[in-house]
């Protein structure tokens, strides 16, 4: 199906049947792909969505399927979620839909809610020169900050407008509920056949405006796998900094839909490669090494695997234990040097070190307190779970986050030896046995005189060094 529709749009535009990567993002006019030369059935799309689609159709307005749900039936994929958009503003298309609300201030929106189902209905975005409509009542709205980034941006367009304001050319296609056509303003088509991800319009301009869009690109690249074009892909290094100006609890939300995802380590890679994991998670960066074989390293791989396929299974993943992990050999890392410079003991070391690092994480994510709570408990249990004399261990096993704090001890082991190692099969082999075989572990354990100290165990100094700021580096 796919194939068919790159060769009608290759027969629009005269090009030959070869594919070439070097297609450009912007075309004098919009290619119109009839029906019957795509493969995009109505029964493919959510009923909710052509519900909106028709309403508003019907009412006088275009309507369109937009985005990643016309990309995503394209590529034979499930879309996640289908979006719209329509000429009518907000405020027309909560007159239309009862069970419509009003969002954002930045982007306005209209959110038409079916249970758990919400069609995002947005109004064609125009050139920031429109200063206001002339159907809406209130006037509208476009500001920028002095380095370029869109604070809010409610100039509302046409279609061609809006087709050039969308971010990289395969989101730039619209499924028109009118005629069931597909309209494709940025050769879409032609890069999602090549497998590429193209950029509409100026990086330097577009990444600007909108800083998140170099995380999308990512995202998007490992998501589609496909291949960012070098003018996509170049200004993003020298450009990262600037997602110190997009809001923390936004970051935090891009975060999980980076990593939680499925393809969690690959995008990490590319995230570090473009200098973006950096910016959000600068004290995890700080231990970073040339030949990335730290413990720190090893360990993000590794519960990033793991994240990714558990996702693949169909399991649950809980973002506090991923987080949780990623960030213990920093805290323990500052564990030590609190304990080592202030003379006070671990365990109260350990704590003021708890709030260190999810400070400082914090101000480039805003991980709800929800999540950072169980953070603590997981953290905490590192310290207890060596603690196993006595009824020690039942209460542990009956801790609400006992299976978190287990999973991050066995990472551990598994990067810092035996030690680890043997406290982590005593754990294993506690949870599978029964009552008779527990006493047994606890009477052998008061045997070997295993670790019968109330007084919580050092976790050992990682292994990385921290890098010294270049400045320092460059005063020495």
């Amino acid at each position: 199906m796919f194939t068919r529709v790159a060769n009608f749009c290759r027969k629009v535009l005269g090009q030959s049947d070869t594919p070439t990567a070097e297609a450009p993002a912007t075309q004098t006019g919009p290619i119109i792909i009839p029906r019957e030369h795509h493969g995009i059935s109505r029964k493919d799309i959510s009923e909710n969505a052509l519900k909106v689609l028709y309403r508003l159709h019907k009412a006088g307005y275009e309507a369109y399927l937009v985005g990643g749900g016309v990309r995503d039936l394209l590529l034979g994929k499930h879309p996640k979620d289908f979006d719209v958009s329509t000429n009518a503003t907000p405020e027309q298309v909560r007159r239309l839909f009862r069970n419509c609300r009003l969002v954002g201030r930045r982007f306005r929106l209209a959110h038409v809610l079916f249970g758990e189902e919400v069609i995002e209905v947005a109004t064609f975005r125009g050139h920031h020169s429109h200063e206001e409509a002339e159907d809406d009542l209130q006037p509208q709205q476009s500001t920028q900050s002095d380095g370029g980034m869109l604070l809010r941006d409610n100039v509302y367009g046409n279609i061609d407008e809006d087709a050039q304001r969308r971010d990289f050319t395969v989101n730039g296609l619209y499924y028109n509920i009118a005629d069931f056509s597909i309209r494709d303003y940025a050769n879409g088509v032609e890069d999602l056949h090549n497998r590429v991800l193209r950029l509409i319009g100026d990086p330097q301009t577009r990444y600007r405006e909108d800083p998140v869009r170099m995380l999308r690109a990512i995202r998007f690249a490992v998501k589609l796998e496909m291949t960012l074009t070098p003018e996509t892909a170049d200004p993003i290094p020298e450009l990262a900094y600037l997602l110190h100006s997009i809001p923390p609890a936004r970051l935090f939300e891009e975060s999980l839909k980076l990593l939680q995802a499925g393809y969690g380590l690959q995008t990490y890679k590319l995230l570090r490669q473009y200098n973006l994991f950096q910016q959000l998670f600068p004290t995890i960066a700080a231990g970073f090494t040339q030949h990335e074989d730290s413990q720190l390293e090893r360990m993000l791989e590794r519960v990033l695997h793991n994240t990714d396929v558990r996702i693949q299974e169909g399991k649950r993943v809980n973002p506090a234990f991923l987080f949780a992990t990623m960030l213990w050999y920093p805290l323990a890392e500052r564990a030590h040097e609190i304990a080592h410079e202030s003379g006070l003991t671990y365990y109260d070391a350990f704590m003021l070190a708890m709030n260190d690092i999810l400070d400082e994480q914090c101000k480039t994510l805003a991980i709800p307190r929800r999540l950072t709570t169980l953070i603590r408990d997981i953290w905490m249990l590192q310290l207890r779970l060596p603690r196993r004399q006595g009824k020690k261990a039942l209460r542990l096993l009956e801790h609400p986050k006992f299976r978190a704090g287990f999973d991050l001890l066995e990472l551990r082991a598994g990067l810092e030896g035996r030690e680890l190692q043997t406290l982590v099969q005593w754990w294993a082999d506690f949870q599978a046995s029964n009552g008779d075989q527990r006493n047994d572990l606890m009477r052998d354990l008061g045997r070997e005189g295993g670790n019968s100290s109330d007084k919580p165990r050092r976790p050992r100094r990682p292994h990385f060094r921290r890098r010294r700021p270049a400045a320092k580096k460059a005063a020495e």
